[in-house]
């Protein structure tokens, strides 16, 4: 458990001193996954190797990871399962409700706005915006989010708080769209068009290119040392692991 005393002088330090890569954000989502299964099935402390070998992760690298940020865990103890859970949601900035706007109602951002994961994230869509007039005007979501035109984006990030842009345009659209939201003071960007955008000074895009992975995985099919199949690892049950490793250390 991070000591109390230390907390707020020990994360602001560390934040303010290390840069932090997104591989190790990105990390931290996965750590904050896990620790979300470990408190549904009851369970109260956990090691980093015992958390390792559940979820299929590195026990240093976790180690590493959250040395960034602080002192955590107890010494033949292991992680506060609950405590760790707070702190990495406010690393992560998901102890604050983010609101998302979703630019292009075609079937993609459809089914995102329909999505309703983004919610255990603290993440909610309130807002898609198109060019199609057929679109505008139109409600998705069961009726709760509406389809703007996109010539008001400007209007409706202000009014609607939003601060989290998706974007699911076409390639050609997609800079375009980028421009628009950041001159409106968006600085978070998740993009699903397959374009390399170029973004100002002190914006974070995100890129999903499902193409790309594809052909990744292609790659990876065409090679003939992959043409043998090994059986995965059997995993145990969060309360197992957890029972196996005892005692627990940090």
């Amino acid at each position: 458990m991070l000591a109390h005393s230390k907390e707020g002088a020990i994360l602001t330090a560390f934040m303010k001193s290390e840069k932090i890569s997104e591989l190790t954000t990105s990390r931290l989502s996965v750590y904050l996954r896990c620790l979300n299964a470990l408190h549904t099935a009851g369970i109260k402390t956990i090691s980093s190797q015992a958390l390792a070998e559940q979820f299929n992760l590195n026990s240093a690298q976790i180690r590493k990871d959250l040395g960034y940020f602080g002192e955590f865990g107890v010494r033949g103890v292991g992680y506060y399962v609950d405590d760790l859970r707070d702190h990495i949601t406010k690393i992560l900035g998901l102890d604050s409700p983010h609101r998302v706007g979703i630019v292009g109602a075609g079937r993609l951002g459809t089914a995102l706005a329909n999505y309703n994961g983004f919610g255990r994230s603290n993440f909610t869509v309130v807002a898609l915006f198109d060019i199609d007039r057929q679109k505008i005007g139109q409600r998705i979501g069961d009726g709760k989010i509406a389809v703007h035109d996109v010539d008001e984006i400007a209007n409706v990030i202000r009014d609607q708080a939003i601060d989290v842009i998706v974007i699911a345009v076409p390639a050609k659209a997609a800079q375009r769209v980028l421009n628009q939201v950041t001159s409106a003071g968006i600085k978070a960007v998740l993009n699903f068009a397959p374009a390399s955008l170029t973004s100002r000074r002190g914006v974070k895009v995100k890129t999903v290119d499902l193409t790309t992975s594809l052909e990744s995985l292609s790659y990876f099919l065409s090679q003939p040392s992959n043409s043998t199949v090994t059986q995965p690892r059997r995993r145990t049950s969060s309360k197992q692991a957890w029972m196996s490793k005892q005692p627990n250390k940090i």
